[in-house]
């Protein structure tokens, strides 16, 4: 039968664009089933060279031993476009009845520091894996180790997980697994559970296709075991809910998996991902995430009448370095059958575990570890310990697992005295052995005024903030002396002083030691006293009086020769201005005037002087009460907040609030507050919208001991309070997308062009009920603040008179608002609500272009496009042979040459058809990627 050549053409068109989609991938590929977890391990390099960017590697592969597969070389990508090719391995054992493992080891040198994903793709999945959505066996096996390459860094080594995944799960029954990782930094150790990841290629294309770019992603139809097991339910176990919905779920910090319990429906194979992530400790900072290990692992389950084993482990506990830590572990088993007895984690050797005897009835084991200076760290040890027993029958192995947390903290610092230095009554010399742990990094130093009772055990390190010691010092852990001169002021007389130091270590592993004991010294005679730091008169001109108690002499201590007072600007500044001296005894009170009250808070600070002693002996600092408020923001009603840093306590009785209504001239008691060591709060409700409040506070303070002042009466500034202004509620016009469409696909040139440029058109009204009272009058401007992308942070862009802005000159429309008004005060109202706008996803490849130099069509670009960062645009010609990639110009720009990239001088394509695929990324708020496929015409 003959066919019109019209047919044959498309017969022949449809033919090249299948043979091209099967060489994108879509062709079948060999399949395997031989791997059933692994993980990488990393360190960076311990020679002498010690490049910061040289890595090495581990990777630990277990594989089926009934599988003819066999993992005999592997393909490592680097994260940063390249790779290494058949790395033999370099280690092979048998783990289990049914399991290998294999062993490869690899390194890199980067070019660069940064972040990057290390991975391994293996061979396809298994068929039939439940918790996936069929066919399984087209899924790539794929785990991934990140590093940090950061010099700042120093050596650091990624989690090794010491437990095998080789256990097996039986119906009905308990499943446990724990990696029992451990880091040799002593870093922080999570560990959390994530869906099982493809790549979409295997190796060998992903190098010829994908430039050594792995793109994993979650399978689809992942669901973790329990969810797909909707029969399953609870078994007696350990904080379990016999009969609830079953569980899968990770312990954060241990590490423990627990599956309870899979039922009798559940038979089968399943994987799951376990991600143990790595925290590096940072001084003064936030833990920071550097590193992670993915282990992807295969769980089976199986009918049996085999029962677990059950295990018994020493409690957790705390020991001081150097002691000897010995534990007994047990296990039986319901069956009666022998059981062998495991131990995983970080510290064997030098720590040691071994078998005594299998059972029946019991099941022994010894485990012994000798701990040193070098072992304190703030984090326990963990040590896993697992029970299997041998079962009869055919049946499979069971196990039972707990984890046994040891913190090893250091001992504490010996023999600590303190005693007066000779010749001056106001400082104190502290003495102790030189520490034992010689790895500490400081010796912190803690004085309180007063005796304790503080017993620490051998959990209680450093000081607990309740006891009320306070920081006064730190040393070298090399040093064992320490002089307190309470910071160059001298300490005051008529006080006894206890002092407690402990021990530091450095980071990352950190850890403390336990406190020593106490050593006092008392002081005699009585200083002078700070009494009062009293606001007179709220002014920018504004009188704050000072007044202070003389000081009493005794043996040793003559009285002094004079006063000189001392002023800081700002409650918590030291007061080095000097602003009043007299030689006058009794002379201890100063009138501080030309003060700005209005809204600033003053420090001072006395100093004493003999004619005995050069050095002058320093009481306070004492500070004014500073009040400060605001219109509460959900409510109607003003918040007050007071603070004060001052040597007496007004905690003892209440602070008094007083108030001056609108139109009134008299303060009146409004509450009474008990206020805290540094200050207080109190929210006044009963307001009337839009009226304006003024408010001060006094507080009564007291010093602690007999016949020391007391009921020390001292005043804030005054504060006047208005209602807030009223929030806006922003609208922002949407961008009309089909206009845009449509003005590009009646154009006969690419649409946008490069100059184009989008505006945002902002409108806003005032909500007058919100918060609660707020004042819709008075307001002189409101501040536009904008949000470019997703991951930036709101920023202000302008600010305006009117109810409208016009936001202009645009890359792309996407961008979300928010507007806030200011009253003619100063108040500011809460931000409105965001208004974003989203960028039009358009895109739109035309089938044709003529690049014959004649200035028209010479490129392929998009016909119609949103906004772009970036795209990467691939050819193929009609066997699929790549013959041109870019991906450096948003806007494609080929010019119909091959072989290489962009930017490079190549011979031209013949005329003809290619097919092609471009990866856009687009400059949208939610940097939305597509991928598009077709085909393009070169005609010249």
């Amino acid at each position: 039968m003959n066919l019109p050549l019209l047919c044959w053409g498309r017969r022949l068109f449809l033919g090249l664009t299948l043979a091209f989609l099967l060489l994108l991938g879509l062709v079948p590929r060999a399949q395997g089933s031989h791997i059933r977890a692994g993980d990488i391990q990393a360190k960076s390099d311990t020679t002498a060279a010690r490049n910061p960017r040289r890595i090495f590697f581990k990777m630990i592969l277990y594989t089926a031993r009934s599988s003819p597969v066999k993992q005999e070389s592997a393909t490592f990508f680097f994260g940063d476009g390249t790779n290494i090719q058949n790395v033999p391995r370099t280690g092979f054992a048998q783990v289990s009845a049914d399991t290998d493992i294999n062993v490869f080891y690899f390194e890199h040198t980067y070019n660069a520091l940064g972040q990057y994903n290390v991975s391994f793709v293996g061979e396809l999945r298994k068929a039939n894996i439940l918790n996936m959505s069929p066919p399984t066996d087209r899924y790539e096996f794929y785990i991934a180790t990140r590093i940090t390459i950061d010099p700042a860094l120093g050596i650091n080594r990624a989690p090794v997980l010491t437990a095998p995944a080789i256990d097996k799960a039986a119906t009905n029954q308990v499943y446990l697994h724990n990696p029992a990782a451990y880091d040799a930094d002593g870093d922080s150790l999570t560990y959390e559970l994530a869906p099982s990841q493809r790549t979409g290629s295997l190796a060998d294309d992903i190098i010829k296709l994908y430039n050594n770019i792995v793109r994993p992603t979650d399978i689809p139809g992942f669901q973790y075991p329990n969810t797909r097991d909707a029969p399953g339910v609870q078994v007696p176990y350990v904080n379990a809910t016999v009969g609830a919905k079953s569980i899968f779920q990770i312990n954060r910090n241990t590490g423990l998996l627990v599956w309870n319990a899979p039922s009798s429906s559940s038979v089968g194979e399943y994987n799951t991902q376990v991600i143990v992530k790595e925290w590096r400790r940072v001084a003064g900072a936030r833990p920071r995430l550097i590193g992670q290990v993915i282990r992807d692992m295969q769980i089976i389950v199986e009918p049996s009448t085999n029962l677990r084993p059950e295990i018994t482990i020493p409690r957790d506990i705390c020991v001081v370095a150097g002691t000897t830590v010995n534990g007994a572990v047990t296990a039986t088993d319901p069956d009666r059958n022998p059981v062998d007895l495991f131990a995983y984690g970080g510290i064997f050797p030098p720590a040691t575990f071994g078998q005594t005897s299998l059972g029946p009835p019991t099941a022994r084991g010894t485990f012994q570890w000798n701990t040193e200076c070098n072992d304190v760290r703030r984090d326990p040890y963990l040590v896993t310990f697992k029970a299997q027993d041998r079962p009869v029958g055919g049946n499979s192995p069971l196990i039972d697992e707990k984890v046994w947390s040891i913190r090893v903290v250091g001992p504490p610092p010996q023999n600590l005295r303190a005693q007066l230095i000779s010749g001056s009554g106001a400082r104190a010399t502290l003495t102790w052995d030189r520490y034992i742990c010689q790895q500490a990094s400081q010796i912190l130093i803690f004085r309180k005024e007063g005796p304790s009772n503080f017993n620490p055990d051998s959990c209680t390190t450093g000081i607990p903030a309740g006891l009320g010691f306070v920081q006064v010092g730190a040393v070298g852990a090399n040093l064992s002396s320490f002089v307190d001169d309470n910071n160059g002021q001298g300490l005051q007389r008529g006080k006894t002083y206890c002092y407690r130091i402990y021990a530091v270590f450095p980071l990352p592993k950190g850890g403390e030691s336990i406190a020593s004991a106490e050593a006092c010294v008392t002081i005699s005679g009585r200083s002078a006293l700070m009494r009062n730091v009293t606001v007179d008169r709220t002014d920018a001109n504004g009188q704050i009086t000072v007044r202070w108690s003389k000081p009493t002499s005794s043996a040793g201590f003559t009285e002094p020769a004079g006063y000189r007072l001392f002023r800081a600007t700002g409650q918590s500044a030291n007061p080095t201005q000097q602003v009043y001296t007299t030689t006058n005894l009794n002379d201890t009170v100063f009138v501080d005037t030309g003060l700005n009250t209005v809204g600033t808070g003053y420090n001072y600070r006395l100093e004493f002087f003999t004619a005995a002693s050069t050095t002058p002996e320093s009481v306070g600092p004492a500070s004014s009460v500073l009040l400060t408020g605001r219109p509460d923001q959900g409510a109607a009603g003003n918040v007050l907040n007071w603070t004060y840093n001052v040597p007496w306590n007004n905690a003892l009785q209440p602070t008094v609030i007083f108030r001056r209504e609108q139109n009134s001239t008299t303060f009146t008691q409004l509450a009474t507050v008990t206020g805290t060591a540094t200050g207080g709060t109190y929210t006044d409700r009963s307001v009337t919208s839009g009226d304006t409040y003024c408010y001060y506070v006094r507080t009564i303070g007291s010093y602690s001991g007999e016949n020391l002042p007391k009921d020390l009466v001292n005043l804030s500034q005054e504060l006047c309070i208005r209602a807030a202004p009223c929030t806006p509620v922003l609208t922002l016009r949407s961008l009309n997308c089909d206009s845009l469409s449509s003005v590009g696909s009646a154009s006969n040139v690419a649409f946008p062009p490069a100059d184009f440029t989008y505006t945002n058109r902002l409108t806003w009204t005032l909500d007058s009920n919100n918060p609660a009272g707020c004042n819709p009058n008075g307001i002189v401007y409101y501040r536009i603040f904008y949000q470019a992308t997703a991951d930036a942070p709101f920023a202000l862009i302008d600010s305006v008179t009117t109810m409208s802005y016009v936001h202009r000159n645009l890359p792309s429309s996407a961008g979300c608002y928010q507007v806030q008004a200011v009253d003619n005060i100063g108040q500011r109202s809460n931000l409105s609500n965001q208004a974003c706008a989203e960028d039009c996803l358009f895109f739109l490849l035309p089938n044709i272009f003529t690049p014959n130099g004649d200035g028209v069509n010479d490129t392929f670009v998009p016909k119609i496009s949103s906004p772009v960062r970036r795209i990467t645009f691939r050819a193929f010609n009609r066997w699929g042979v790549k013959v041109y990639e870019g991906n450096q110009d948003p806007r494609i720009n080929w010019s119909g040459g091959g072989n290489v990239g962009e930017g490079s001088s190549t011979p031209r394509l013949a005329d003809g058809m290619y097919f092609y695929q471009a990866e856009v990324e687009f400059l949208d708020f939610n940097n939305t990627k597509r991928t598009y496929k077709g085909w393009v015409q070169i005609n010249r």
